[in-house]
């Protein structure tokens, strides 16, 4: 349905990664460049991590954005193979995906992904993690892989953004010390 938004995320078979070198995560980004315009999707927000990504997505024309993800993520397996000289799936099984309805669970979903890498502790800080469009939003970086004007009506600067992300990543640290988290009740993978 055009204007919808949908979440993608998928984890490498076993648990093991699908990105192996900087190069790897390029590539990818260079398909999804080449295929958002194809498929007439936006892609709002993504996170590209060592086992696994995640995208959220809206659909701006009459395709699919699984038709985009399927393209997507079949030719980067075919490129990874041929490089890796490796056969068989890169992935745990099919492509999840979760239809967004309401704006709260949306703008949410938007920071979860962007505060992955953190949850995964491969950083402490969203901003220094390269493969997400994190640093388009805090116009730190240059991009076409993110909605320019997707928090324009929430959020009239980028440091507002940093600083709601920023929340969630304080309560993601704090889940040590704590036994819940006021997020717990939104499951993503």
């Amino acid at each position: 349905m055009r204007n919808s938004y949908a979440h993608y995320y998928n984890k490498g078979f076993h648990g093991q990664n699908i990105f192996f070198s900087n190069s790897d995560y390029l590539m990818l980004l260079d398909l999804m460049g080449k295929n958002m315009e194809r498929y007439h999707i936006t892609i709002v927000a993504y996170c590209l991590i060592p086992n696994h990504y995640h995208f959220l997505l809206r659909q701006d024309g009459s395709a699919s954005p699984s038709l985009f993800i399927q393209t997507l993520f079949n030719t980067f397996v075919q490129k990874m193979n041929k490089k890796y000289n490796r056969q068989g799936t890169l992935f745990k099984g099919s492509v999840q995906s979760r239809e967004v309805e309401k704006q709260d669970y949306l703008f949410h979903l938007c920071r979860y992904i962007h505060a992955n890498p953190v949850k995964h502790k491969l950083v402490s800080d969203p901003v220094d993690w390269e493969y997400s469009n994190y640093r388009e939003y805090l116009n730190d970086r240059t991009g076409k892989l993110y909605d320019k004007t997707f928090f324009n009506d929430v959020f009239k600067l980028p440091e507002e953004y940093k600083q709601w992300v920023n929340e969630y990543v304080n309560s993601l640290m704090n889940l040590n010390n704590e036994n819940q988290s006021k997020y717990n009740d939104i499951y993503f993978e």
